[in-house]
């Protein structure tokens, strides 16, 4: 992992939570807010910090928040659902009902 400084926001406005570098947005998490649950639609990281930690700085904090609001976390992207993989201690965001759908 690099020495980043990486700020992650929540940007209700347009549904994303946001990695910034120096105050400019190098990736987001794409959500869907619904009534017990969020759906992480989508992430992206710009091709020049990938392998840097943002993308996974990024998921944490939204993961973290999400299970911190008390909503079950609907991963429909393959980078969410592939972090939950490399860190089963997020398992417990999914319902376990769901947790076959995803492969996790």
């Amino acid at each position: 992992m690099s020495d980043l400084q990486i700020t992650i926001k929540n940007n209700t406005e347009v549904q994303h939570y946001e990695a910034l570098v120096n105050g400019e947005v190098v990736g987001f998490a794409e959500y869907r807010p619904l009534e017990h649950a969020v759906m992480f639609t989508h992430t992206e990281v710009n091709s020049s910090m990938e392998g840097k930690g943002v993308g996974s700085t990024l998921v944490r904090q939204a993961l973290e928040e999400t299970r911190a609001s008390g909503k079950w976390v609907i991963p429909m992207c393959p980078f969410v659902v592939a972090f939950i993989r490399r860190h089963p201690e997020y398992l417990d965001a999914v319902k376990p009902q769901d947790r076959g759908i995803f492969g996790i």
